[in-house]
């Protein structure tokens, strides 16, 4: 009898994110997430959901309108600045710079745009804007043990010492 998902279930799974205007993959997981399922949440509320009766070997897709899940985009939380104002660390696009307001609330802001003159920072979710498809294909599905229900996912134990050192010898 196959298992399905459902809560307490230890789930294994991989996934990309499509871009549903382009066709283009936005992400992918290298290495299959592993998570409890009804513990913890590693992808949006709605994903889950939809793994929620599925079983090894399936492939689901679920469409998400990132504007529902992540709000829409924000221009004001694009900044661009003179380049010599940031430090040589952040000028590389891609660099994620967390940023604090006069709150103490702090967000993620994405260097987007880099020229000789300024760059440029998004505070908006690379996804506003966009409707994706999750591609998942549902790798392991087992009874979670108690302590990976307590921590939400897979518990590893640790490797011997004597193991380390042979490896690296």
């Amino acid at each position: 009898m196959k298992e399905i998902i459902q809560d307490n279930k230890f789930v294994e799974l991989t996934y990309q994110v499509i871009d549903r205007k382009s066709g283009h993959v936005l992400t992918a997981v290298e290495f299959p997430l592993g998570y409890v399922h009804g513990a913890n949440t590693p992808l949006s509320t709605r994903v889950t959901e939809e793994l929620a009766g599925k079983s090894v070997g399936d492939v689901i897709q679920v469409p998400i309108d990132c504007d529902r899940l992540y709000g829409p985009r924000d221009e004001s939380l694009v900044f661009t600045d003179h380049i010599e104002n940031v430090p040589e660390e952040y000028r590389e696009i891609g660099t994620t710079i967390v940023m604090e307001n006069e709150k103490g609330e702090t967000r993620d802001f994405v260097v987007t745009r880099v020229d000789e003159k300024t760059l440029t920072v998004d505070g908006n979710n690379p996804l506003c804007g966009r409707a994706v498809v999750f591609l998942l294909e549902i790798l392991t599905v087992r009874d979670a043990t108690d302590e990976e229900i307590e921590a939400g996912g897979k518990i590893d134990a640790d490797p011997e010492i004597e193991e380390i050192l042979r490896d690296i010898q």
